[in-house]
């Protein structure tokens, strides 16, 4: 039997007034994976966009915007080269192109470390129909090989470090370097991305729908959000992507988070609204290209490359890992507390990259490919099953009671199985009414019957009363926000996108 739960905080909706609560639906969307017309459709936009001349018309231009750094310079002994692609995606706390008016807003006071915030790598297979982002932790515990110093041209010996200190003492050939000696994975393109081009890229794209089971909020970062679904600006999917205070997980919760986000980037690029309309994917590209640093190698031409190989993606052809974890509070000294990885873990992942190999297994039930998929179940805080629920009708409409309790229990919810007619037969909206011990088993029931109206009751107990209104049409799937990972603590973009 679960234990009471305490109230959740009332949290502030986000600024501006982008945000809806409580998982409520978006009209707009159909079904995750594309009907065949909107397939074709991507289909045809796409091709358009990387053939002939009128793909290089409407990307022309975009390769003089970009920054160019030379990660691979003078490198030997480099790691053999595996089958697919690899990037080394880094993201750096510059934060000087940034308006005042956002640093007090988004609070990004301070001075920046000059180092790598966030550091993924990212494989894209040889088939182009699967995309793997591996996080690496930035307090990894790290040996730099002998190199000059940026800053003071000093010579230095191989030392330890943390992960993110590579960049600061050799920008991003040694931050390259350090990770290829830490994975012997090859990296075949470097993409740098800061603060200020990370908010540009996503208001282009019209801001990135997340969803939430929990309650977060970070003093440290300004985010607060309530549970269900938002949609961020730039500078709210910020604030999200930084928070480390938000639970006791710390920057390995925060990289849960940014592959949220990256698995709801990819769904919002690949589900029509950026692949489908060639303004704008260059609007987009233009806006990314222009305000990153790459590698010589990467400009518009790789952007159509990838525009082609995204146009079948669905959230389910992404796959999201963190690296195996040994010790998480290695202590160095002079460094202080470092994340030490689980070296034959570790050693599995990468091999897998090498050979171009799954890395998610195949979940309990998990349907073909070629099969509709029905659509993904939204992530909640306290599994369904662990909450009790009473149905009543509330309407005069027959039957009403019983088909609520049946799609209930249909996504786990322990019913009674014994609907009954509610006090009045005349409410217009679904009501869930709780008792504030259970604050946290009504939010899940309330995922389950969007737009319902949470009204608690002291004293009722742990059984949830459910009274179903003339406004019901349907109980939307839910699921424990822990899904099937595997022994790489894997999970796919369909597991942790919004479902509704």
């Amino acid at each position: 039997m679960p234990q009471p739960h305490r109230p959740t905080r009332p949290a502030r909706p986000p600024r501006p007034q982008r945000a809806r609560r409580g998982g409520a639906p978006d009209r707009r969307r159909g079904k995750d994976r594309p009907r065949w017309g909107v397939r074709l459709a991507a289909g045809l936009a796409v091709a358009v966009l990387g053939s002939g001349a009128i793909g290089h018309a409407v990307m022309t231009g975009l390769d003089t915007g970009i920054e160019r750094v030379d990660p691979f310079k003078d490198m030997k002994n480099r790691p053999q080269a595996g089958h697919g692609l690899n990037f080394l995606l880094v993201g750096t706390d510059g934060r000087d192109k940034i308006t005042p008016a956002d640093k007090r807003e988004y609070r990004l006071g301070g001075a920046p470390c000059h180092c790598t915030d966030t550091v993924m790598l990212v494989h894209l297979s040889a088939d182009r129909e699967r995309a793997s982002v591996v996080s690496l932790p930035r307090d990894s515990y790290a040996e730099l090989p002998e190199h000059r110093d940026e800053s003071s041209g000093k010579q230095h010996g191989p030392h330890p470090v943390k992960l993110n200190a590579a960049y600061a003492e050799g920008g991003p050939q040694l931050t390259v370097r350090t990770v290829e000696s830490m994975t012997r994975v090859k990296i075949d393109h470097y993409l740098e991305v800061d603060f200020a081009s990370f908010m540009k890229t996503v208001d282009a794209m019209g801001g990135v729908e997340i969803c939430t089971a929990k309650a977060l909020h970070d003093q440290n970062t300004g985010l607060d959000l309530l549970p269900g679904s938002h949609r961020l600006s730039g500078g709210q999917a910020l604030q999200y992507v930084r928070s480390r205070h938000v639970d006791g997980a710390a920057d390995l919760g925060r990289m849960q988070r940014q592959q949220r986000f990256v698995a709801a980037l990819i769904k919002q690029a690949t589900g029509g609204g950026v692949l489908l309309n060639p303004v704008k994917f260059k609007e987009v590209s233009s806006t990314l290209l222009g305000s990153v640093r790459a590698d010589r190698g990467f400009g518009s031409e790789q952007m159509l490359a990838l525009g082609q190989a995204l146009r079948d993606f669905t959230p389910s052809s992404s796959e999201f890992a963190s690296v195996p974890i040994g010790t998480p509070s290695y202590a160095v000294k002079g460094i202080g507390s470092t994340v030490k990885w689980d070296e034959p873990k570790a050693s599995k992942l990468f091999e897998a990259l090498r050979l171009d190999r799954p890395l998610a297994p195949a979940a309990p039930g998990r349907q073909p490919a070629s099969r509709p998929q029905r659509r993904p179940a939204v992530p909640v805080d306290v599994p369904p099953g662990q909450i009790r629920v009473q149905v009543e009708n509330g309407t005069r409409i027959d039957g009403l009671g019983g088909r609520v309790d049946t799609a209930l229990r249909a996504t786990g919810f322990d019913t009674t199985r014994s609907p009954g007619n509610g006090a009045s037969r005349d409410v217009k909206r679904t009501v869930i009414a709780y008792d504030p011990r259970w604050d946290r088993s009504a939010r899940t029931v309330s995922t389950a019957l969007p737009g319902s109206e949470l009204r608690a009751v002291a004293g009722q107990g742990r059984t949830v009363l459910v009274i179903a209104g003339a406004d019901y049409r349907k109980v939307v799937p839910v699921r424990p926000e822990d899904p099937h990972q595997g022994q790489f603590g894997v999970v796919t973009g369909d597991q942790v996108i919004c479902g509704t």
